[in-house]
């Protein structure tokens, strides 16, 4: 027996691997189409707060504590400074006092008023005194109920000395320190919240008609998806020295990786154009060149570059040029380039 050399084993091999080749099948493609997008306008906006206020002192009295400083973060209804509270303690004690005395000059006259309705049924005595045990009852329920009226104000003043943040948010600038005496009135500290933001911008007049109209904008943000505006707002007169109107857009609520006195750009859709779009995973992006793998009626794979425009919400991009409508675009441009060389290899054989 004769056993075969390197050659013919080396012919062997080759053999087998051509044998064994996986052939490539045609890759998964979609249909570049033509879709009726918002035509949009972009201008500069900034980012404000939608609360900012600052918190002004409803009592007098001295400053004992001020818990935040400028850029803490304060949650809503913490105790932001505390004023020495002597006095309005002493009042609230002095109305609670007060408070129990008319209590019991109630009581003691609705038991008047019981006993003399007992006597006044059984006819013993006259309807005067029946009128005066009823007038007794009514003035000391009147004066239980001013007691309590006062006990409630001496309260809400004793309140008044823990000075409460009226929503979450940051600290950013701080009127008083420890030991000032403060009168109502008088600020204290100002804030913002992050929560609830908006963007203010300027749209020229000769735009103000078509954003009217279409009432529809995105905030653009770098390198983050945008962010739909909620609503929004027109002021109803033009700036005398640009003729442009001021625009207010409202954010949602909590929205992300934005800060007042930001500067953003805001899109205003104006008007609709017709694009051809394809999905952005379908595009091959090497530097500057911007490329997809188009598959013919043949099933035929071909590297073609395109001049892409902007990636849409839906995650669609635009082709502005080297595309027509209808053509197939592979899905998967890792597959189709695989597929591609694997063909190339074939028919280099």
């Amino acid at each position: 027996m004769v056993r075969p050399g390197p050659r013919w084993l080396l012919a062997g091999l080759f053999i087998l691997s051509f044998v064994a080749a996986p052939v490539a099948a045609d890759p998964a493609t979609v249909p570049a189409t033509r879709h009726l997008l918002p035509a949009e306008q972009i201008f500069d906006g900034r980012v404000e707060a939608v609360q900012q206020a600052t918190v002004s002192a409803q009592t007098s009295g001295r400053v004992t504590a001020v818990r935040y400083d400028v850029d803490d973060f304060v949650e809503a209804g913490a105790v932001i400074i505390q004023l020495r509270d002597t006095e309005q303690r002493a009042r609230l004690d002095q109305a609670e006092a007060g408070l129990r005395e008319a209590q019991a000059r109630f009581n003691e006259a609705r038991a008047e008023f019981e006993r003399i309705q007992g006597i006044f049924e059984r006819q013993l005595i006259s309807r005067a005194e029946m009128d005066r045990a009823t007038a007794a009852l009514e003035s000391a329920r009147a004066r239980l109920e001013s007691a309590r009226a006062a006990r409630a104000g001496a309260q809400e003043a004793l309140e008044h000395t823990l000075v409460r943040a009226p929503y979450a948010g940051i600290v950013t600038r701080r009127h008083v320190e420890v030991g000032e005496s403060v009168s109502p009135g008088q600020p204290l500290l100002s804030g913002i919240s992050l929560e609830f933001l908006r963007v203010t911008t300027e749209v020229p007049q000769r735009f103000i008609n078509p954003v009217r109209r279409y009432q529809s904008a995105r905030i653009l943000l770098e390198d983050q998806p945008p962010v739909t505006v909620s609503q929004l707002t027109f002021f109803p007169y033009a700036d005398p020295a640009t003729a442009a109107f001021r625009v207010r857009a409202e954010l949602p609520d909590r929205t992300p990786d934005l800060f007042p006195g930001m500067f953003v750009k805001v899109a205003f859709t104006v008007g609709e154009r017709e694009a051809l779009l394809v999905p952005a995973s379908a595009v091959v992006r090497r530097s500057e060149v911007s490329a997809v793998y188009v598959v013919d009626d043949q099933g035929r794979i071909s590297l073609r570059q395109v001049r892409t425009g902007r990636t849409e919400a839906d995650g669609q991009v635009a082709i502005l040029a080297g595309l027509s409508e209808g053509e197939q675009v592979a899905l998967d441009p890792v597959a189709a380039g695989v597929a591609l060389k694997t063909r190339q290899r074939e028919a280099a054989r």
